[in-house]
């Protein structure tokens, strides 16, 4: 007998839920009518026939195990003691506890407990996990709970002059938190406009009384310095409180953090000044233009001091100078933002700042940004460039706009630059961490909240404001406003409910946040402090692999030298000593030492012709020359040559031949004269010529030339 069984095993925690049915159409089975079939069908007459259509039934039975199962109880007081102790005794139930915690195996026990207790609390099998409860509550229940992140313009602030400037730097008064710094840029020194402002006077009466309206238009002009800048109260819109001017266009201004009655500010043309807040008006000092930048102060800082006077200032000429506010003429300290660790600096290899960044709390340090995208850790004990500029990294590829510490973990450092925003350490050496923002959008500005220790706030070239929470999300922001014009600064009032945000049209727009954007969960910043801890280990981590990965690289290419070195001194041959024909064999086969050989032979030869055909001039100076020796200063080449020609005579010794004819015809011809008569005295003349045959030889082959030259030198002796 055969029998048709079926066995479905199911977990016994899955037994008496709830089944859900569900109804649907679903197509079973679908027959296409077929013409074949169609030719053939006949119709046939009616008839009765019976079906049975009532559902079928099937005999099916299940087998499970049968499970016994017990309740009870204990009634647990006060632990369990042995019968001796009394439990209400309170020094008999001590000197037991204490007994008990002096043995060796107590500690064993105890945490031997913690790890069972431990794991039975994980199982919690009694909970199904998969289970969605509190489905059917309607969801008007969590307004009350849910705190939406919102933000309302509660202000907007225009720039007085026209046309607009646009806004540069915004900055809150440390102690008045209603007030605030406004600085315009006028990048093109424009002028302000003369305004046409529309009219209408009376200009006669009809009959009726009526007034004849006319329409004038006249010409007003904008009162006001173009350079000027702002301090408002946020909540009068209508005019600044104090209005400070200035000669040049201002880049960037500052509120003494200490002491806000000072306004400290760079100058287009490179010089620094310094206001009073209180009064305004032009600046109390300004640097003088030979102490000053060559180019606009694009970057400023105040730093601690105890007169709450010094601060930094930054150019695109990359100079940074370090000022005492209570004499500009000269600055106290100039370094060029060089790269390379040196001391003697250049200008060619500097680069322009762009952002100075100082936090009270560590009063050594200061962050420079360049404009190629580096960062450069500043110590201010330092003398020379290599004690001040300590080290240097690259962020980014182009100009950083903003860096600002976070006020909770000032060791992090936001970032904006590019089209990206970053999360930087200053233990992280080589590169930022991975907390980084994309956008399509480029990145102007960004600033820290200073009431939620994880929300920071971008604004970008497209007129968006972004709210981004990196423990809620790290790819999209939490909240965005959108504006019609692009963001060039954003801050936030030191209580955190403010939200200061200038625009490129001269507007400040001042937007008031929810409480859920300005306050912080009670786990907050142990959550972001174990978040900066977690990327900092990252970091180091990677710098470790990249030094380990620089020392293979090294290690391989000494590697390859090695056997480069050892396979050139394989091929060296051996020879043998006692074959010396062996090594001229070599020498003669070896075609490059013989072209070499020649070179060489080729070269000396053309030497040793040189040395042959060169000549020496000798000179000598009056005390070297023999007394009776001609001077030949003065005479050519072809002079000299024809005194000492190929004919062998002195020119000394012809001198002397010619002295000694001249005498000895002299003498004869003088004793003709004394003999008697004239023609005595041409026959001594005669014979005193005959008596020096030698001489006039001499001569005769010296030549013209010669006897030339030594009447010129006679002419030059006298």
């Amino acid at each position: 007998m055969y029998h048709n069984q079926y066995i479905y095993a199911r977990e016994r925690r899955r037994f008496g839920r709830q089944p859900l049915l569900s109804d649907r159409t679903q197509l079973m089975l679908s027959i296409q009518p077929s013409q074949r079939t169609r030719n053939s069908y006949i119709l046939r007459n009616p008839m009765n026939s019976s079906t049975q259509l009532s559902d079928q039934m099937a005999y099916s039975w299940v087998e499970t195990d049968n499970v016994t199962y017990a309740e009870h109880g204990m009634y647990h007081y006060e632990g369990g003691w042995p019968r001796e102790v009394n439990i209400n005794d309170e020094e008999s139930t001590m000197r037991y506890r204490k007994k008990i915690e002096r043995e060796d195996n107590w500690g064993v026990q105890v945490m031997h407990l913690i790890h069972t207790s431990m794991d039975v609390t994980a199982q919690n099998s009694a909970v199904n996990i998969y289970q969605e409860f509190f489905v059917d509550l309607p969801p008007e229940l969590g307004k009350d709970i849910r705190m939406p992140f919102e933000a309302r313009q509660c202000n907007i602030f225009h720039d007085p002059l026209k046309p607009v400037r646009p806004i540069t730097v915004l900055d809150w008064m440390p102690s008045e938190r209603r007030k605030f710094l406004s600085q315009p840029t006028n990048f093109n020194r424009v002028a302000p406009l003369r305004t046409p402002a529309v009219t209408t006077k009376p200009i006669a009466e009809t009959e009726d009384g009526d007034e004849n309206i006319q329409t004038i238009q006249e010409t007003i002009r904008t009162d006001g310095n173009p350079n000027s800048f702002y301090v408002w109260d946020q909540g009068n819109a209508l005019s600044p409180e104090v209005v400070l001017e200035s000669t040049e266009p201002v880049r960037r201004a500052h509120f003494c953090p200490r002491d806000d009655n000072f306004i400290a500010a760079g100058l287009q043309s490179g010089m620094v000044a310094l206001w009073d807040a209180r009064n305004g008006g032009k600046p109390l000092k300004i640097s003088p233009l030979e102490a000053a930048h060559r180019e606009e102060a694009a970057a400023l800082c105040w730093v601690h001091s105890k007169s709450n006077s010094e601060f930094y200032s930054g150019s695109y000429d990359g100079s940074v100078k370090y000022w005492d506010g209570r004499d500009l003429e000269t600055p106290i300290q100039e370094i060029l933002l060089d790269p390379e660790p040196t001391d003697e600096q250049a200008n060619e290899r500097a680069h322009g700042v762009t952002v100075l960044e100082f936090e009270y709390t560590i009063p050594v340090r200061y962050i420079i940004a360049s404009d190629q995208g580096y960062i450069f850790i500043g110590n201010r004990k330092g003398m020379l460039p290599t004690e001040v500029l300590i080290s240097n990294y690259r962020l980014f590829s182009g100009p950083i706009r903003t860096i600002e510490r976070n006020p909770f973990f000032v060791k992090n450092f936001l970032i904006a630059a590019d089209w990206c925003v970053k999360i930087w350490a200053e233990e992280c050496k080589g590169a930022p961490t991975t907390l980084l923002m994309k956008k399509k959008n480029e990145m102007l500005c960004g600033t820290w909240s200073p009431a939620r220790c994880s929300l920071f706030v971008t604004g970008d070239a497209r007129g968006e404001v972004d709210f981004w929470d990196i423990l809620l999300h790290q790819r999209k922001p939490i909240f965005t406003l959108k504006l019609k014009q692009p963001i060039k600064y954003v801050k936030f009032r030191p209580d955190g409910k403010y939200l200061a945000v200038a625009l490129e049209n001269g507007d400040v727009q001042l937007f008031e946040l929810d409480p859920a954007l300005r306050q912080s969960a009670a786990k907050d910043k142990a959550l972001l402090m174990a978040l900066f801890e977690r990327e900092l280990f990252r970091s180091k981590l990677l710098e470790g692999r990249v030094e380990e990965v620089k020392l293979k690289r090294k290690t391989s290419l000494l590697e390859a030298e090695t056997k480069q070195r050892e396979a050139e001194l394989d091929l060296i041959a051996e020879l043998d000593p006692d074959d010396p024909d062996q090594f001229l064999q070599i020498i003669e086969n070896d075609t490059e030492f013989k072209d070499m050989l020649k070179i060489f032979k080729d070269s000396t030869f053309n030497i040793d012709k040189k040395r042959q055909e060169r000549q020496f001039v000798m000179e000598r100076t009056d005390f070297e020359k023999v007394e009776g020796e001609p001077d030949l200063e003065g005479l050519t080449a072809e002079e000299i040559a024809a005194l000492q020609g190929t004919s062998g005579i002195n020119t000394a010794g012809v001198l002397g031949d010619a002295a000694n004819a001249t005498g000895a015809g002299a003498g004869a011809g003088a004793g003709a004269v004394g003999a008697g008569g004239k023609g005595a005295a041409n026959a001594a003349g005669a014979a005193g010529a005959a008596a020096a045959p030698g001489a006039e030889e001499k001569e005769a082959t010296v030549g013209d030339k010669r006897i030339k030259v030594l009447k010129r030198m006679a002419d030059k002796d006298k």
